[in-house]
């Protein structure tokens, strides 16, 4: 898991598979649903450790062809206007915001964030 380089949506992570591959149904029967379990305890921390209402998750493939999930924590309000009454996707949200320079974080704002979803991460994996 690493952290976005833009964090429009804070917290917003990726999830790369360890194996390289372009489809889940190419993965050991083993492998996938250990890479979905582990999917699923990074995305609970995404969302403790940045107080995400809900996580959105998109796994399409089309620009890199490794199997990776984008994690983006969402929290009311976060895309504004635009959309349903600032209700809808992340890809409602224009892109040339969500991708702007000041929505990369600071080197310290990086690492209190990575301090905090790793902290959330040794939580749920000991329980």
């Amino acid at each position: 898991m690493v952290l976005g380089d833009h964090q429009h949506f804070k917290g917003y992570t990726l999830f790369l598979c360890k194996m390289h591959e372009t489809e889940l149904f190419y993965l050991d029967k083993e492998f996938s649903a250990k890479f979905m379990q582990e999917m699923i305890l990074v995305a609970e921390a995404v969302k403790n450790a940045f107080h995400a209402e809900k996580i959105n998750y998109e796994c399409l493939g089309n620009g890199d062809t490794h199997l990776h999930w984008h994690l983006y924590p969402r929290v009311s309000g976060d895309i504004g206007d635009y959309g349903n009454s600032g209700r809808g996707p992340v890809w409602w949200y224009p892109m040339e915001k969500m991708y702007d320079d000041s929505n990369r974080p600071t080197d310290e704002e990086l690492e209190l964030m990575k301090s905090a979803l790793l902290r959330e991460m040794k939580s749920l994996s000991e329980s």
